[in-house]
């Protein structure tokens, strides 16, 4: 598959593979009052952040996971994992808080004539070890995941390398695409590029010395991945107690600068000690559950800071079906192609109150699929926005031809009709039945039969019948996570498997597939691409787009500059410092 055409697509397979998947959803089914929070330029949010920053002290970081110990980026599988590793480790390519890609480790150039990518690693990196970092890490790390014995998830993140499909299938000695020009400095020749190459591309060194004499089908279980992992990041692991705690010293030859803090504790709790944990002081920051929102947020000495989280809670029309044999969408279903029912279904939803009832009234309503800190995100003017209207839904129906024609309160269809909607859900977490019959409410209220389709269903079931087009199903709500990229390949052209309400539209389809031409090399023009597209979606409404959710975390008063963004609270984790340090 043509490198242009995978982006999101890869993506959307490594979430389901880390359990991140659509439709999970550990809310709290408690309402909230108004309130006001930070937003991510926190900082810590304190008069002490104007203090010049002091040195010394330690804290600790918190999660309600247990950890796997896969303490290496090629290798984690779950979020607590990558959250001890975003301490230990450093990226070639960074992300701004607007998801736009930047230099890390290493300056890049993309040469798309040539189809190379060539890295330049900047001067004074070392592992913890004191070795220093050199592209023959970089080399290494693309040989490990292209390996055949290779056990983890990310060969698509390096199969674009040319030479790397045969190195993987055991045809080749090594990986042609590859050339170290010299300790610094490699090129990698690709099979193809496109806009969003650097946004797939693996870019994480491995460090070879350390290893190279471990099997590679052995290195995820070896001592050097799970009891003495290295890394180039900021802190550098000393003690590990499975599952419970690890502890971190910062590394003082880190190549941004010594960090001002002397270790970090990561630690896991329940989540019912969460708010006696941050109350007392055990515990400096991280993310809090809902559930624990309005009790954290009456403590005086933590601050919260709100994040719109990288992913979209929707209620997807079931348009049609998916063609096995032609591998294509098709959209035959008739009873939702009236678009006027669409939007309609749109004004009667009362998502804000969703948002206050479900969500702690944390979170933003979205108009389309594309994060709204992207810098490809739509503004607002551009697109119409759904706000609760069951005045104009009830206007909308009937001109749409949808009327209570025999009095029943419940709205016929244009032929007279009668019209119901079956509606599915998952089961699972606290808010699932009171969100659903909160939803259901809405319709109801506007005239429309809507009814639970069997009850909730139990999550892996309601993959199932969502994914295979099961014939009752006709409307569904779900989530999906999103990446830094805008690219909607893989969740939206007419042969994406993935686009589960069977939506079909050839202009939708040219303009994916012109944000990843070559044209789109210049961002301004791809977002121009983007936004043209976020249009097309806003005003068919395949899916009614509900809102982004917010991760809450929460920071001790004690501990300074921290910065938290859509996809991280671990921002520059070696300028952290705490206000009792030494000058």
């Amino acid at each position: 598959m043509p490198l242009k055409k995978t982006g999101l697509l890869v993506t959307l397979i490594l979430f389901i593979l880390f359990g991140i998947t659509a439709c999970t959803d550990n809310r709290s089914s408690k309402g909230v009052d108004e309130q006001e929070i930070t937003d991510n330029s926190n900082q810590a949010a304190t008069k002490e952040n104007t203090n010049k920053p002091k040195s010394g002290g330690t804290v600790t970081f918190a999660a309600t996971k247990p950890f796997d110990s896969l303490l290496e980026r090629g290798l984690f599988e779950h979020k607590e994992d990558e959250l001890i590793l975003n301490f230990i480790s450093d990226s070639l390519v960074d992300k701004s808080d607007s998801l736009e890609l930047k230099p890390g480790m290493a300056d890049y150039v993309v040469d798309k004539n040539a189809k190379t990518v060539t890295f330049t690693i900047k001067d004074g990196i070392k592992w913890h070890d004191d070795t220093p970092l050199t592209s023959a890490d970089i080399a290494f790390a693309y040989e490990v995941i292209a390996h055949p014995d290779y056990t983890g998830l990310r060969y698509a993140n390096v199969s674009m390398i040319e030479g790397a499909q045969r190195y993987h299938e055991g045809k080749a000695d090594g990986i042609s695409g590859i050339d170290i020009v010299n300790d610094k400095t490699i090129t990698l020749k690709l099979t193809d590029i496109a806009p969003n190459t650097m946004s797939i591309l693996w870019s994480y060194p491995m460090p070879k010395h350390y290893y190279e004499d471990i099997p590679i089908k052995e290195l995820a279980e070896s001592n050097a991945v799970s009891k003495n992992p290295i890394g180039t990041g900021p802190f550098k692991v000393t003690n590990i107690v499975p599952g419970k705690t690890i502890e971190l010293e910062k590394f003082n030859d880190y190549w941004r600068g010594e960090p001002y803090l002397d270790g970090i504790t990561f630690k896991v709790i329940d989540d019912s000690q969460t708010t006696e944990a941050l109350k007392n002081g055990k515990v400096d920051i991280m993310a809090i559950p809902d559930s624990k929102y309005k009790d954290v947020k009456a403590l005086d000495n933590v601050i919260l800071n709100e994040e719109i989280s990288l992913e979209y809670s929707y209620i997807g029309f079931k348009l049609g079906h998916w063609d096995k044999e032609k591998e294509v969408n098709v959209m035959d279903n008739p009873k939702f192609q009236n678009k006027k029912l669409r939007q309609a279904m749109a004004y009667a939803l009362d998502r804000q109150g969703i948002l206050d009832s479900f969500y702690n009234g944390l979170g933003e309503l979205i108009e389309a699929p594309i994060h709204p800190a992207s810098w490809a995100s739509a503004d607002e003017s551009e697109l119409t926005v759904y706000n609760y209207d069951p005045e104009k839904a009830r206007k909308l129906l009937d001109e749409a031809g949808y009327k209570d024609v025999d009095g029943d309160k419940w709205r016929e269809d244009p032929e007279g009709k009668k019209f119901t909607i079956n509606f599915d859900a998952a089961s699972g977490y606290e808010i699932s039945k009171p969100r659903t019959n909160y939803i259901i409410k809405n319709w109801q209220d506007v005239g429309l039969n809507v009814r639970l389709n069997g009850g909730l269903k139990e999550l892996n079931l309601f993959y199932d019948v969502i994914e295979h087009d099961e014939s009752t199903v006709e409307l569904f709500y779900s989530k999906w996570d999103l990446t830094g990229d805008p690219d909607p390949t893989g969740l939206w052209r007419s042969d994406d498997y993935w686009n589960f309400s069977r939506w079909v539209n050839e202009e939708s389809d040219q303009l994916i597939e012109e944000g990843l031409s070559d044209k789109a090399f210049d961002e301004g023009y791809r977002k121009e691409v983007y936004v043209e597209w976020q249009k097309i979606l806003n005003e068919e409404l395949p899916n009614i787009f509900l809102y982004a959710p917010a991760d809450v975390y929460a920071v001790n008063k004690r501990l300074q500059s921290v910065h938290t963004n859509a996809f991280t609270s671990q921002v520059d984790t070696h300028l952290w410092w705490v206000t009792e340090g030494k000058e």
